[in-house]
């Protein structure tokens, strides 16, 4: 029997206001659209995967994270190289600037490139952003002031805006049936990346004098980091080509004629069109308690995981008297490579049953419990590298002792990657959290802002701590950082207690 889609218009009114009526309502119960569709769908088949898209939306995805960790091994030399400064417990606060430039950048751009998605589409912010981010890294490797690292760092943290957009593509390809598939398929990308970039970093750095025969010249003995930028903007315009042919445009105004018709005919329901929901304003967004449970909690997230980074890293690169294990970038390169393997490993074996075995909600919050022991057992390496080392000046371990501290440190990264599961997790509770479809790419874009502006501060403020802390012998202001860090994550746990909070219903 045919559907009649033509009803007349005062049964069109009432059953809108019937709807919205119920929508206003559920709304103060934080059951969002997007929920709602869910528990409808709990006893249908899961949704095939879109393999051709979600693995296009991956390869565009891993630029980003190879981009950005590229410089992790070499910052601090870079820093060094630049000759800013004699004093090498200041070393740490202007790689923290540094690194802070990107995420400031950062901020200004989320929102606005996520507010303009929803207008133009998805796929040109995308491109747009992936080919920009090539360019800024390429003028960072030809920077030889630190004016030029920060404007450099800072353009590709502009163009890096677009990632709410990147989730906004997957939450818009997937359901709530196939999501514990495609989210941690997807959440692979960053520590696929987070393993490309920090071996890329640290084995081509300093080309000049590690392959001599090949890169012995006056542009890379000026330039001694120009090397693995140059191999990061080639990735970058490489997943920017491969887009551009590939990647299709999800944003449903902007869909081809065929997949317009495919979506109003399923849009007919009860005799009447659905009219298409206009994107909520961010001040709407704000009021509901999920969303503003998902910001708070995610700036916290964002700042005590960036701040564990940037201080893991600071930390090997420290002298071993001052407190650090005094390695140089290709052993750091290796230790941060180690935590992408566990990423990929937690992500692809064990993300998707967990999803499907626990609440999304309390999973979140088993995550953010475990940074604490991450600040907390750090120090524990520097003592291990003191009681073996043979020569604590150029950081020469014994064999049994260099062992232990390279299992210690991929203890530490193992907790350290297992609270990072928290980022997938998040995404799924933003999606779940947006008032409809239509608002997903701001809501995205209202949370990725959040975390992003927490990120912003957060490498100053730890490798600031960390500096400050390690020129002392007092044990109370040796282990400062240790101390307000942990501190930080402590209270990052009370707030990932919010979102349980917003999701439960109000009493009706």
């Amino acid at each position: 029997m045919a559907v009649d889609c033509h009803a007349s218009s005062s049964g069109v009114e009432s059953q809108e206001e019937v709807r919205r009526l119920f929508d206003d309502y559920d709304s103060l119960a934080d059951d969002s659209a997007l929920e709602n569709q869910k528990s409808r769908k709990l006893d249908q088949p899961p949704t095939p995967l879109p393999v051709a898209a979600l693995a296009t939306l991956c390869v565009v995805r891993l630029v980003d994270p190879i981009v950005f960790t590229q410089i992790f091994p070499y910052v601090n030399e870079m820093i060094e190289h630049l000759h800013l400064t004699e004093d090498p417990s200041k070393i740490g606060f202007y790689s923290g600037v540094v690194e802070s430039s990107f995420a400031i950048a950062q901020v200004v751009s989320i929102y606005q490139w996520a507010k303009l998605s929803d207008v133009i589409g998805r796929r040109p912010i995308v491109l747009c952003g992936i080919f920009g981010i090539g360019l800024a890294t390429l003028f960072m490797g030809m920077s030889s002031t630190l004016s030029g690292v920060l404007f450099a760092r800072s353009l590709g943290g502009l163009f890096s805006g677009n990632i709410a957009v990147i989730h906004s593509v997957l939450g818009e390809i997937t359901d709530s049936t196939n999501q514990a598939t495609a989210f941690p398929l997807y959440g692979l990308c960053w520590p696929l990346g987070a393993i490309i970039g920090p071996l890329m970093g640290g084995l081509l750095s300093n080309p000049a004098q590690k392959f001599p025969g090949l890169f012995n010249t006056p542009l890379f003995r000026r330039y001694p980091y120009l090397l693995p930028c140059i191999a990061a903007a080639i990735i970058a315009w490489s997943g920017c080509l491969y887009g551009f042919f590939y990647l299709k445009e999800t944003l449903p105004s902007k869909r081809s004629k065929q997949q317009k018709e495919h979506i109003q005919l399923s849009e007919c329901h009860g005799g009447a069109f659905e009219k298409p929901a206009q994107p909520a304003t961010v001040r709407h967004l704000l009021t509901i308690p999920l969303v503003r449970a998902l910001c708070l909690s995610g700036a916290g997230l964002s700042f005590i995981a960036t701040g564990f980074d940037v201080t893991f890293v600071l930390f090997c690169y420290t002298s071993i008297p001052q407190g650090g294990l005094a390695f140089d970038a290709t052993q750091i390169g290796y230790a941060l490579s180690i935590s992408g393997g566990i990423s990929i490993f937690l992500q692809l074996c064990c993300m998707p049953f967990l999803l499907r075995r626990f609440d999304h909600a309390r999973m979140y919050n088993f995550c953010m419990g475990l940074w604490p022991f991450c600040f907390v057992l750090l120090p524990g390496l520097n003592i291990l590298a003191r009681l073996g080392a043979v020569d604590v000046i150029t950081g020469e371990l014994a064999p049994g002792t260099h062992g232990l501290v390279w299992l210690g440190i991929t203890i530490i990264l193992l907790i350290s990657r297992a609270g990072a599961l928290a980022f997938s997790v998040s995404m799924i509770l933003v999606k779940e959290s947006a008032p409809d479809p239509a608002s997903l790419g701001v809501t995205n874009g209202v949370t990725q802002f959040a975390m992003c502006l927490a990120r912003s501060f957060s490498p100053a403020i730890a490798s600031s701590l960390l500096a400050f802390s390690i020129g002392y012998d007092f044990i109370l202001l040796r282990y400062l950082w240790v101390i307000v860090m942990t501190i930080i994550c402590f209270l990052g746990t009370t707030l990932s207690r919010r979102i349980a909070e917003g999701r439960r219903p109000i009493p009706r």
